[in-house]
């Protein structure tokens, strides 16, 4: 199990994502992204970047973090369809909290 599988089980409530954010979980997982070159693990980030913005003040700390320049960084994967709905969940909720995601 990797670091963002890990953050997924514990990122269950609003305080333990705040948590994750505050001990640098968002930037390590947006590091993570820029850096993966396997499939599974860039879905594994995006998946706990998903997990994480369930509560909107982390989405603020994901949005300074570089999450929302997601697409300049995570190829589109049309053979797997988790990933364009992992990424299509996180921008959505970066332009349902006005924040920019044209970077």
């Amino acid at each position: 199990m990797n670091g963002a599988s890990r953050i997924i089980h514990f990122a269950t409530d609003d305080e333990k994502r705040m948590k994750v954010v505050e001990l640098g979980g968002a930037h390590g997982l947006v590091n993570m992204l820029k850096a993966v070159k396997d499939d599974h693990t860039r879905k594994e980030a995006l998946r706990a970047l998903v997990a994480l913005s369930h509560t909107d003040i982390a989405v603020g700390s994901l949005h300074l973090a570089g999450a929302s320049s997601i697409n300049s960084y995570t190829p589109d994967s049309f053979e797997d369809a988790k990933v364009m709905g992992y990424k299509s969940s996180l921008l959505k909720r970066f332009q349902d909290l006005k924040f920019d995601t044209t970077s």
